[in-house]
């Protein structure tokens, strides 16, 4: 028998007010993603936030295609390929306690700032792969604030997060222990792309998000979905997933 969404959160130390993400006005990004951090390795709970589609995805999302368009804003090469089959051959490093790939001479990062926030990811399948880990892992380990202003793409909900900031409003916090496990390309073009990670926590629990992004000003950006509107979930095991990881 499933628990309930209230007792699932009492025994899931994920869930507990140290692991959540302090984004009170735009809890897409961080806080809602973490919420679902994760079930005891063995149980379940197939309740999911809204789909992408649901809650702002590319195929209605408001730039047009010609808005985004654009080379590399850091000169890496495009690709005609629209899927994944297989895991790409990625060399690993460490962005704070998570594993992240890196290509930077073909699927990015090709800029590294001197903040050490990753951008600049090739407009590929794989390019949008890592642009989708890259930007999790940094909100994961101490950048949400730099993700917020530099790596979402322009709309209202980046719009609240941006004057959040502003006004001095904390958006970061402690993060759960996790890495990469698995992905899923749910549907790739050169202007958009949907991209599910999966990950797994320290004591073998499994989570997944799933994560629109859109081509803009040379680069993968972050479509940062209306509050509330996450596409998180929490998974058993990685039958569904191509398996991908650095550790």
């Amino acid at each position: 028998m499933s628990q309930s969404t209230e007792s699932t959160t009492e025994s899931n130390p994920f869930t507990k007010p140290g692991f959540i993400l302090a984004a009170a006005l735009v809890v897409a990004l961080i806080a809602a993603a973490l919420v679902i951090f994760l079930l005891p390795k063995g149980q379940d709970n197939t309740h999911a936030a809204s789909t992408p589609a649901e809650s702002g995805s590319p195929a209605t999302s408001s730039p047009s295609a010609s808005a985004m368009a654009g080379k590399s804003v850091c000169g890496l090469p495009g690709s005609k390929e629209t899927a994944l089959g297989a895991a790409p051959k990625s060399k690993w490093e460490l962005l704070g306690s998570m594993a992240v790939p890196t290509d930077p001479s073909t699927a990015g990062p090709g800029t590294v700032g001197t903040d050490g926030l990753r951008s600049c990811f090739a407009q590929s399948p794989t390019g949008a792969l890592y642009a989708t880990a890259n930007i999790w892992a940094a909100s994961f380990n101490g950048y949400a604030r730099q993700v917020y202003l530099k790596l979402a793409a322009d709309s209202p909900t980046r719009d609240k997060a941006v004057q959040a900031i502003q006004e001095g409003k904390d958006v970061g916090g402690t993060s759960p222990k996790v890495q990469f496990a698995g992905f899923i390309i749910h549907s790739y073009t050169p202007t958009a792309a949907v991209v599910e990670v999966a990950f797994k926590s320290a004591d073998g629990g499994y989570g997944a998000i799933s994560t629109s992004l859109l081509w803009e000003g040379g680069d993968w950006k972050l479509d940062m979905p209306a509050a509330g509107g996450g596409a998180v979930r929490q998974i058993r095991d990685l039958s569904s997933f191509i398996p991908w990881a650095g550790v």
